[in-house]
């Protein structure tokens, strides 16, 4: 299952017994076709915009999504369309892999979108005459939630309070203090440069004359 999923509750639905196919009289001839159909029924009055329709395979090859939807607004029929088609869940039909694995569809993998249905309808397929039986179990469908624009509003504010929060300072000086220090050192090297003088002073000259004990002799 996504993890758009996670805490959203799966809606109350009535899920119908298997219903498999037969070839020929079912009196006389009682063959399977292969095919298998479960319906699920979604609360009366209430269409449902699906987010993912989650449930744990046995032994079914392939499955068919068909959906019942309601135009919204229109006293028109609800008319059933073909969501996905042919699925596969085995690897290969006449072995074991992937035969009793949970399995999720996405209304993202989905040929039209499943808003406004009133109900499911789940056609399966299992072509290998190797299993006696197949089905699908703990089938679940969980709601489209549209996202709440006050949430996102509000998200969106404390993204900008955050941004206009002051960085932590823990650590450094004193702002004020160091702007204070810098001031006085810019001062300082005003009245150094004002008093400065012109005369050049010679590396060994100590007033006109040079004292021996400072020249070397090379």
């Amino acid at each position: 299952m996504s993890g758009n999923t996670e805490d959203i509750k799966p809606v109350k639905c009535t899920i119908k017994p298997p219903f498999y196919l037969q070839i020929g009289d079912t009196k006389t001839d009682p063959a399977h076709s292969g095919v298998c159909v479960v319906d699920v029924t979604l609360p009366f009055g209430k269409p449902v915009n699906i987010e993912e329709i989650t449930f744990k395979n046995y032994y079914t090859a392939y499955v068919t999504v068909r959906l019942l939807r309601r135009s919204p607004g229109q006293e028109t029929p609800a008319k059933w369309c073909t969501a996905l088609r042919d699925l596969p869940l085995m690897d290969n039909p006449h072995t074991e892999r992937g035969s009793q694995d949970y399995y999720s569809i996405h209304r993202t993998q989905m040929q039209v979108d499943p808003d406004h249905v009133v109900s499911v309808r789940l056609i399966l397929r299992q072509p290998s005459s190797a299993w006696l039986t197949f089905s699908l179990e703990d089938v679940k469908i969980f709601p489209h939630m549209e996202p709440d624009p006050e949430k996102e509003v509000s998200d969106w504010l404390s993204d900008l309070t955050l941004v206009g929060q002051h960085p932590d300072l823990e650590g450094l000086p004193d702002p004020h203090t160091v702007s204070s220090s810098i001031q006085q050192m810019w001062a300082l090297t005003e009245v150094m440069q004002t008093n400065q003088t012109t005369a050049s002073i010679g590396r060994f000259d100590v007033d006109g004359c040079y004292d021996i004990n400072l020249l070397s002799l090379t």
